[in-house]
């Protein structure tokens, strides 16, 4: 799911990216270095990717916290139960994790926003 949601992460941020290549480029015509355009968009990535681990964090932490669920196997008539525990600390690590993939996924974006052109993006409508 991890490798899922870095190709999802990548095709957004190279979407926003395709989407703003003017912007981009008017801004490196303005003085904005390749440095300031790699920070901006991986800025907005790690924002998008935070957003997206607090809202799962708490979806998770209403949805299944004390949770209890079973199985029951017909043929032996063996039964499991499952009781879901959502602490602060997998909270943390879940949110942690969606920024290391926000990060992951908005790398090569950033890079190449950063290399591209001013003189053919300004062109590209």
């Amino acid at each position: 799911m991890g490798i899922g949601a870095v190709f999802g992460a990548l095709n957004t941020m190279y979407s926003a990216v395709a989407a703003r290549t003017r912007e981009i480029a008017t801004l490196r015509a303005l003085g904005f270095g390749r440095a300031a355009v790699v920070v901006s968009v991986m800025a907005e990535s790690l924002l998008l990717a935070a957003l997206g681990g607090i809202v799962g964090a708490l979806g998770a932490w209403l949805f299944f916290d004390g949770y209890r669920t079973s199985t029951l196997n017909w043929d032996t008539f063996s039964q499991v139960t499952f009781a879901f525990d959502v602490t602060p600390t997998l909270l943390v690590q879940g949110t942690v994790f969606a920024l290391v993939l926000g990060f992951a996924g908005g790398l090569f974006p950033a890079i190449r926003a950063a290399r591209l052109p001013v003189t053919a993006a300004l062109r590209e409508l």
